[in-house]
């Protein structure tokens, strides 16, 4: 059975991330089979605050060039999960 430790990988630290924190959202990488309502009761249970809305979508791999061999990065699902107000994830 899936977790919801499985469900949710890392909540992502970019400066992006931040400027979003102030509007109550904040960005998480999740498993690419997960879906909207995986995802808020996987938050919700974690953090154990209300969710109001999940908005995802799937990052492509960016190409990259190392020496003569080309490859890419893999890609992975980005969730931005709106909190309801007055809530609240601590970040250390």
């Amino acid at each position: 059975m899936i977790t919801c430790y499985d469900i949710i990988k890392t909540l992502v630290r970019t400066e992006k991330g931040t400027v979003l924190e102030t509007e109550r959202k904040y960005l998480f990488q999740v498993t690419k089979s997960s879906n909207k309502i995986e995802i808020k009761k996987a938050i919700e249970e974690i953090y154990k605050v209300k969710v109001q809305d999940v908005n995802t979508s799937i990052v492509r791999g960016k190409l990259k060039r190392v020496r003569q061999e080309q490859g890419s990065t893999t890609p992975w699902k980005k969730a931005i999960v709106t909190l309801k107000e007055g809530q609240k994830i601590e970040v250390t």
